[in-house]
């Protein structure tokens, strides 16, 4: 995925300009923004993540109690006051951007008008899909789907029953749906607008230039970046420890490694050893090659497990649970803890939103580089939808075979589940055969998916504290590469899976304000163009009409 954010892109000279990094706060005579005496500045935003960082890790190293006490009541704290913001935002999200589809300013284009898409639609909708379609769709494919099916949410059926089968899957739809892609939609639309229309730099910070004016180069907009900073170092640890242990359980299921924090801590150094080779060296081929691999096996692993399962059941499972979703969708999207579930909560939905808001300001930059041309109505619709439904199909298509082999075949996947959460995905291969092939494959493809996206990611967070460099020093890639590494190394020692979600969920709620004012900030200035759209076309036909006076 990194490959699409560097150097095999295709060639952006035209671009280039548009983005370059600028000084922080330098002006020309004119009011307009100089670039830097040398690209890639480091400057406060820089110095203050690395530094707190730093802190973070000594604090987790040294105070590994504290730190878990510190995050687990931080945890109640958030969840208990704020909880309900992660739903009230990322559904007002959802339906700004439907609106915005809908709109008349649904027909400007991300760049200059006579700008046109770099990429086919076709190839825009693959790198979209390998942009999150990585380690938690192996890490919860199964694991989510099958533990709703033991556990229904909220209470809404009994465990075990064909109702809880389809709230099991219209719950997974829901967590990893709609809203997920609107908080990416949101960041790319505005990140793209800002970038490519507006010639600003390619940091949060310039996204509320519309409120905040030239304040966005002050404190304020500093803190803005660091905030982006952290949520995405955060989101990507977690991913990190994810895919850690998924590979750990794998190669403990068909090697025997054993499952311990140790084999985790290893799997977690080997891979960060990998990705910041590859984010320093930059070679792009082999990056490139791996991203399109990852895509083609997973297709593969999903076509075998179609054939080979219930075919007809899944088929059945999918069109009965997606009505339910559909219908009931926004009650899903609004239902807190007024009357209890909070650690249900905790565990799946706003972990899982609080997830999707840690990486907002990299799939964002990822999304807003591909899609420089395209119209907003043409990026919201095929942001929202098409992985959407892609992600649907693959939840029906393990979650709803793993269902079947549990109801119908005396299966114990869920009670595997329960014990250790990592083991699911696996348990529901090992039901087919070729199961030691297939489970062979499932370990790669978390592998390489695992070496990608923390590759992109390392490149992100350089360009972030590089005052929006596209060409960060090697030094700064060297260094995100291992603090993200020793980052997740931390937290799985501290107190594994528990220790990161509690980690991203506390952390993402500063970012959770941060997104709600890029929506407003867009919105003010796309509102503002349109104005000024209309009064030069007023102004227009008042002189022409002027003109024909005149000549009359």
């Amino acid at each position: 995925m990194s490959s699409h954010l560097r150097a095999d892109a295709p060639d952006t000279t035209d671009s280039r300009s548009s983005v370059e990094p600028l000084a922080e706060g330098a002006r020309s005579p004119g009011g307009r923004q100089r670039t830097p005496r040398a690209e890639g500045h480091l400057g406060s935003v820089f110095w203050t993540s690395v530094g707190v960082s730093a802190l973070f890790v000594a604090w987790a190293v040294m105070f590994t109690e504290n730190l878990n006490k510190v995050t687990a009541n931080s945890l109640n704290w958030v969840t208990e006051s704020f909880g309900w913001t992660y739903l009230v935002v990322t559904l007002g999200i959802l339906v700004f951007l439907v609106f915005l589809a809908f709109s008349p300013a649904g027909e400007i284009r991300l760049g200059k008008d006579t700008d046109r898409p770099e990429f086919r639609t076709i190839t825009w909708f693959a790198m979209i899909l390998s942009a999150v379609m990585g380690i938690g769709l192996v890490s919860y494919g199964v694991a989510e789907p099958i533990s709703h099916l033991d556990t229904p949410p909220h209470g809404l059926a009994e465990p075990g029953t064909p109702e809880a089968a389809i709230r099991a899957l219209q719950y997974s739809y829901f967590d990893w749906g709609l809203q997920a892609w609107a908080i990416f939609a949101v960041f790319g639309l505005a990140i793209a607008y800002s970038t490519y229309r507006k010639g600003r730099r390619t940091l949060v910070s310039q996204l509320f230039h519309p409120l905040l004016g030239d304040r966005v180069n002050g404190p304020i907009g500093k803190l803005i970046d660091v905030l982006a900073v952290f949520a995405t170092l955060f989101g990507t640890t977690t991913s990190l420890g994810l895919g850690a242990l998924q590979v750990n359980n794998g190669l403990g299921r068909l090697f025997g490694v054993p499952i311990t924090s140790v084999s985790q801590v290893l799997i977690i150094a080997a891979v960060t050893t990998i990705f910041t080779l590859s984010a320093v060296t930059g070679v792009s081929r082999g990056i490139k090659y791996l991203s399109q691999g990852s895509a083609a096996l997973a297709v593969l692993l999903f076509v075998f497990v179609l054939i080979v399962g219930p075919t007809v059941f899944v088929a059945n499972l999918y069109a009965e649970s997606l009505g339910m979703w559909a219908t009931d969708f926004f009650r899903m999207s609004l239902q807190g803890t007024a009357f209890g579930d909070l650690q249900w909560m905790q565990w799946w939905t706003y972990f899982m939103m609080a997830w999707w808001i840690s990486w907002g300001a990299f799939v964002g930059v990822f999304l807003a580089r591909i899609s420089k041309g395209r119209t907003i109505r043409g990026f919201i619709l095929g942001v929202l939808v098409v992985p959407s439904v892609v992600f649907f199909t693959w939840f029906a298509v393990f979650g709803g075979t793993a269902i079947h082999i549990d109801m119908f075949q005396g299966g114990t996947i869920a009670d595997q589940t329960a014990t250790d959460i990592n083991s699911a995905f696996f348990a529901t291969l090992d039901h087919f055969p070729l199961a030691t092939v297939t489970s062979a494959v499932a370990i790669l493809l978390v592998v390489m998916f695992f070496v990608s996206g923390a590759d992109a990611n390392t490149y992100v967070l350089s360009m972030m504290t590089s005052n929006g460099s596209l060409t960060p020093r090697r030094s700064v890639l060297v260094l995100w590469g291992v603090l993200t590494g020793v980052t997740a190394i931390v937290l799985m020692l501290g107190g594994g899976l528990t220790a990161l979600q509690n980690t991203v969920i506390v952390t993402s709620l500063p970012f959770l304000f941060i997104i709600g004012g890029v929506a407003v900030s867009f919105y003010k200035e796309l509102a503002q163009e349109r104005r000024d759209a209309k009064t030069g076309e007023f102004a227009t036909t008042a002189r022409r009409g002027t003109e024909g006076d005149g000549r009359a």
